[in-house]
C-alpha cells in the first residue's frame, strides 16, 4: 500500500513539475455559488427520466431517442441556453442509413475435404457493410492477415503487397504486443487506433477485401462475447453521405469457433498468433472457403445532435468556444436477457448527459458570464460508431479553429468519492496539466492517465472525432482510488460493471448509486470549463501528439 501511494505521489509530482501551465486563483465567488447548483438530486432526476423504460433504451433513430433529444433541448431552453443547431434550433440534423442484417442461421466453411457449420449469434456475428437486399458470399477464400495493420510510422505492414481483393480476411483484435526490445511498440500497453475494430474494417475495405472477420477474445476486446452479441445483432448505422469504401461482411468469431475452423486444415491459432507478432509476418492463405447469405433491410432516417450555447461576455472572445460533449443514445430494444429487452443505458450514457445538464445548470446561474462561449452538445449515434460526433466534425456549426477545447463525459462515478480523477488522453495535450492543477488547487485531488490503456478508450468515445479535426480534447473518467475503500476497489467495480452490465439490459438506474463522487467530478469539469472559457492562454497538443500538426495547420 505504501509503495503504491509513493508511486502515485511521484507520478503527481512529475506531472506538476513538467507542467507548463500555471493556474492562478481564477474561481470567483460568483462561480463558487453557481457551482453549488450541481447536486445529487439534479443528476438523479435526469438519469431517472433518460434511463426510464418509457424511452425504450434510446436506440439511434428511435422514438425513445427523439424523446431524449426533445427533453434535453427543453432543459437547454429552460436554462436559458441559446440554440446552437440548424436554422436557429437546438437540433443539428444527422442523416443516417440504418442497416439491419439477417444472416443464415449457419455459416459454412469448407477446407481439407471437410465441412464445418457455425451457429449465428453463438459462434459468429455477421453484419452487412452495404445497402443491398441480399448479400450472397459463395466459397470465398479466407486469408489470415495477422492484426491487419498498415502503420508506416511503426515500420509495420501485415499485407506486404499481397493482393487480398475479393477475399475474406481473418484478423486478430488489438495491436501487436510490445517487446522488451521495443517497449513502446504501438503504444506499449496502451491500445492505439490500429487496434480498434473500426480500423480493421476500414483497412479491409481499402484493400478491396470482400469481408473481414475479427477473432474475439475477452482480453483483446476488453469485454465478453455477450457485448459483441448485443452490440452487433440489431440495426447498424452509418452516415448517409459516407463515401468511404465498404466491405460486404463485417464479422466477429469466437476464439473456440476460430480454432474449430482452423482445425479443418490442420492449422493452430496459437501458431498463427505467434507468427503475426513480428514484422516479418505475411498473409496466410488458409485454404478455407466461406459461404454465407445475408438478407438486409435498410432505411434512411434523421437523428439529431442537441446543441445549446451560453454566449461569452467578452466581445473579442465570445466567438471562441469551449465544448462539453456527452452522447444521449444507447442500444434501444434488443434480445431479451432474463426477460428484459430494454437496454436502458443508465450509466452508459444517461448519466453522462445528466452530468452535462448539471454543468449547464451551474453555468446558467452565473451572474457574470465567462469571456468565451460554452457549447453543450448531447450527441447521437455514439454507440453506432461515434457517428454524431463524426457528423459534427465534418459539419461543425462553428469554425473548428474557434473551438478552444473539448471535454467529453461518457458516464459518471456512481461508486463514491475518489482521491483522483482519470483523464483519458491527458498525456496528449496540456488539458491534462490544466485539469490536474485545478483538481489539486480546489479539491486536493490529482489527475491520472488512463488506468485501462489496453482498452483504447481514447479512440472509443466522441472526443476522438474532435481530436481528429485538431481540437485539444480529453475524456473525463472516474478516479480509481476510492476514499475508505480497499486499494483494488476501483478496478473491481469497473471490471464487474463491464462483465455484468455493459451494453446489457441490466444497465439500469438504481437509488443505491453513490453520487457524492459524481458531484465532485462534475464540479471539477465545471471549473475546468470555466477556466478555459476565461484564460488568456489556450490548451495545446503535446509535441509528440498525432493531432498536433492538424491543429497547427488549422490555426494558420
Amino acid at each position: 500500500m505504501r509503495i503504491v501511494r509513493a508511486l502515485i505521489l511521484l507520478l503527481f509530482a512529475t506531472l506538476t513539475a513538467s507542467s507548463q501551465i500555471t493556474v492562478t486563483n481564477f474561481l470567483t465567488d460568483d462561480a463558487k455559488r453557481a457551482m453549488d447548483y450541481i447536486t445529487e438530486d439534479y443528476i438523479r432526476a435526469n438519469v431517472q427520466f433518460l434511463a426510464h423504460d418509457l424511452l425504450e433504451g434510446r436506440g439511434t433513430g428511435s422514438r425513445g431517442e427523439l424523446l431524449a433529444a426533445m427533453y434535453i433541448a427543453t432543459q437547454f431552453k429552460l436554462l436559458g441556453l441559446k440554440p446552437g443547431g440548424d436554422n436557429g434550433s437546438y437540433f443539428q440534423r444527422v442523416p443516417l442509413s440504418g442497416i439491419t442484417t439477417f444472416p443464415d442461421k449457419e455459416m459454412v466453411v469448407k477446407g481439407g475435404g471437410k465441412v464445418a457449420r457455425f451457429k449465428y449469434y453463438d459462434e459468429f456475428i455477421a453484419v452487412s457493410g452495404v445497402k443491398k437486399e441480399l448479400v450472397s458470399i459463395k466459397d470465398a477464400d479466407i486469408v489470415f492477415v495477422g492484426y491487419g495493420i498498415v502503420a508506416p510510422e511503426q515500420n509495420w505492414d501485415d499485407y506486404k503487397g499481397v493482393d487480398v481483393s475479393g477475399k475474406i480476411l481473418l484478423m486478430l483484435n488489438d495491436d501487436p504486443p510490445a517487446t522488451p526490445e521495443e517497449p513502446n511498440l504501438f503504444g506499449g500497453k496502451a491500445r492505439t487506433y490500429y487496434g480498434r475494430w473500426t480500423y480493421k474494417y476500414e483497412i479491409a475495405a481499402k484493400k478491396g477485401a470482400l469481408g473481414a472477420i475479427i477473432i474475439h477474445t475477452t482480453p483483446s476486446a476488453g469485454y465478453g462475447w455477450n457485448v459483441v452479441q448485443t452490440s452487433w445483432s440489431g440495426e447498424e448505422f452509418e452516415l448517409s453521405n459516407d463515401t468511404e469504401p465498404k466491405i460486404l461482411l463485417k464479422g466477429w468469431m469466437t476464439e473456440d469457433a476460430t480454432r474449430k475452423m482452423l482445425a479443418l486444415v490442420g492449422r493452430n491459432l496459437d501458431d498463427l498468433v505467434k507468427s503475426a507478432q513480428t514484422r516479418d509476418f505475411k498473409p496466410v492463405d488458409l485454404k478455407l472457403k466461406l459461404s454465407l447469405n445475408m438478407r438486409v433491410k435498410f432505411r434512411e432516417l434523421v437523428s439529431q445532435n442537441v446543441i445549446g450555447i451560453l454566449p461569452g461576455g467578452d466581445e473579442k472572445l465570445k466567438n471562441e468556444f469551449v465544448v462539453i460533449t456527452s452522447h444521449h443514445d444507447h442500444l434501444g430494444i434488443g434480445k431479451p436477457v432474463k426477460g428484459d429487452s430494454i437496454y436502458n443505458g443508465a450509466l452508459d450514457n444517461a448519466s453522462g448527459v445528466s452530468g452535462l445538464l448539471s454543468i449547464a445548470k451551474a453555468f446558467s446561474e452565473l451572474k457574470v458570464k465567462p469571456r468565451r462561449s460554452v457549447m453543450f452538445i448531447a450527441l447521437t449515434a455514439e454507440e453506432a460508431g461515434l457517428l454524431g460526433s463524426k457528423y459534427f466534425a465534418q459539419n461543425p456549426t462553428v469554425p473548428p479553429n474557434k473551438i478552444v477545447a473539448n471535454i467529453n463525459v461518457d458516464g459518471i462515478n456512481i461508486w463514491g468519492k475518489t482521491k483522483d480523477v482519470v483523464l483519458i488522453g491527458m498525456e496528449k495535450s496540456t488539458l491534462g496539466e490544466i485539469i490536474n492543477e485545478i483538481a489539486n488547487r480546489y479539491q486536493g485531488r490529482y489527475a491520472k492517465p488512463d488506468q485501462f490503456p489496453e482498452l483504447g478508450m481514447f479512440y472509443r468515445s466522441d472526443q476522438f472525432n474532435f481530436a481528429k479535426i485538431g481540437v485539444p480534447a480529453v475524456y473525463f473518467d472516474n478516479g480509481v482510488e476510492y476514499i475508505g475503500k480497499p486499494e483494488d476497489y476501483g478496478k473491481k467495480v469497473v471490471e464487474e460493471y463491464i462483465a455484468k452490465n455493459y451494453h446489457q439490459p441490466s444497465d439500469e438506474y438504481s437509488d443505491s448509486w453513490v453520487l457524492d463522487g459524481a458531484v465532485e467530478d462534475m464540479k471539477l469539469v465545471f471549473m475546468s470549463l470555466y477556466y478555459l472559457a476565461n484564460a488568456d492562454e489556450k490548451p495545446e497538443w503535446k509535441p509528440d501528439s498525432e493531432f498536433r500538426l492538424i491543429r497547427e495547420q488549422m490555426m494558420k
